[in-house]
């Protein structure tokens, strides 16, 4: 546990940044989960791919993955639904 003021109050400020990381990630994952699912079963429409590529840049705007690795994700997505 740090002793300085500034120090302890940076590791309050990483766990409430990690923490909300966390949740977005969590949140960007499931919907990428629920699009493929949908793929898988042949039901996948174009608001859950639009629904999908949203959580996707949220992640993004907010940092927590990289603007690259967003389209990316975005753009496998839009391969999985012209395939199917």
């Amino acid at each position: 546990m740090p002793n300085i003021k500034s120090a302890i109050k940076r590791v309050s400020v990483t766990e409430h940044k990690t923490l909300r990381n966390r949740m977005v990630k969590s949140q960007t994952k499931t919907a990428i989960k629920k699009f493929d699912a949908a793929v898988a079963e042949s039901n996948a429409s174009a608001e859950m791919l639009s629904a999908a590529s949203s959580a996707v840049d949220k992640a993004a705007s907010k940092g927590v993955i990289s603007k690259n690795a967003a389209n990316r994700e975005k753009a496998r997505m839009a391969r999985e639904m012209a395939k199917a």
